[in-house]
């Protein structure tokens, strides 16, 4: 497996594993020991980052991880997230106070089984905390050996500068795939400028991409795909066009559209490493074999310019998760 490098020294595996899947959002909780088996064979593979956070179960995925990792505990990065009151009265809500994130890290913590968090998040920027409390509060983590990175999810420009200011941001999260380029207009040059590395989560477009799922595929009730526009059955059906582009790409390169989805991004920076989820050993086989596909000059032209002329059917959260969105 190849290496890359987010901020100035967090060396991990060119791809990492989204966790997420494991325990939450997409329909029932699959089998534990069956995930731990597939985490442990991830790194068996060359897979070095795993991606998780308190809010996954709640904390369900954070003890998954953590018994997985743990044998293996200096072979990897784990990186989790904090940033939601989980535990008071205002459940589900964002609370960042540096008295909650200290709290819930030291909780990570036992949970991870570990001593330190390679790669800590803010989940989502909390308006209610001015962002240089926030990285105050990790720096002072990360004097104290708890944390060795900080790093922000779904945040703006000016959130991850005046963040940065007070203590170095190795690495931002935030959704990027070829149906979600936002973050090219204002996002990846602010990460380049400053040497913040680019975690791109949903790189596969939730599964759409993979070129797996139609206007008549049922998700299960607790799916939170049944909750997202762009996942209305319309929606999918107009969207087609993405996994068509994708799939005349794969035909050409032998390869499968997810694994050019994939290089795709990776071709984009030096310094993006996507984390797709995934609770099946193929899908992880597949997943890390894109970093082996090499898109030419004219295959990159083509899925720029045709993603640039589709748009998108629906938007990519509910209103009330767009609502946490930092612009």
């Amino acid at each position: 497996m190849q290496t890359r490098t987010l901020g100035t020294n967090l060396e991990v595996s060119a791809i990492g594993l989204g966790c997420m899947g494991m325990s939450s959002s997409y329909g029932k909780p699959a089998d534990k020991q069956e995930m731990i088996s597939l985490i442990r064979t991830a790194v068996e593979r060359g897979l070095t980052f795993f991606d998780t956070a308190q809010v996954y179960g709640p904390f369900t995925n954070e003890d998954l991880v953590g018994e997985a990792l743990a044998p293996i505990r200096d072979q990897v990065t784990i990186a989790t997230k904090f940033g939601f009151d989980l535990d008071g009265g205002n459940r589900g809500g964002l609370d960042s106070r540096p008295e909650t994130i200290k709290r819930t890290v030291d909780a990570s913590l036992e949970r991870l089984r570990t001593n330190t968090i390679d790669l800590l998040y803010q989940h989502r920027v909390d308006r209610a905390v001015p962002i240089e409390e926030v990285a105050g509060t990790v720096k002072e983590l990360i004097e104290e050996g708890k944390v060795k990175h900080f790093g922000l999810s779904e945040a703006g420009v000016q959130t991850i500068r005046r963040a940065h200011a007070v203590q170095p941001v190795t690495a931002l999260q935030s959704e990027y795939s070829l149906w979600w380029r936002e973050p090219e207009d204002e996002i990846l040059p602010t990460l380049q400028e400053l040497g913040i590395g680019f975690v791109p989560f949903s790189p596969l477009g939730k599964g759409f991409l993979t070129g797996k799922i139609d206007e008549t595929t049922q998700f299960e009730s607790t799916d939170f795909r049944n909750t997202v526009p762009r996942f209305d059955p319309e929606a999918r059906k107009a969207n087609q066009v993405f996994v068509e582009l994708l799939a005349r790409i794969a035909e050409r390169n032998g390869a499968t559209p997810a694994q050019i989805a994939l290089a795709w991004i990776l071709a984009q920076s030096p310094s993006a490493v996507p984390i797709p989820g995934t609770t099946k050993l193929h899908r992880l086989e597949e997943n890390m074999a894109a970093t082996d596909v090499e898109l030419s000059a004219e295959d990159l032209q083509e899925l720029d310019t045709a993603s640039e002329e589709i748009t998108a059917e629906g938007d990519r959260y509910a209103e009330a998760n767009q609502r946490m969105i930092d612009r």
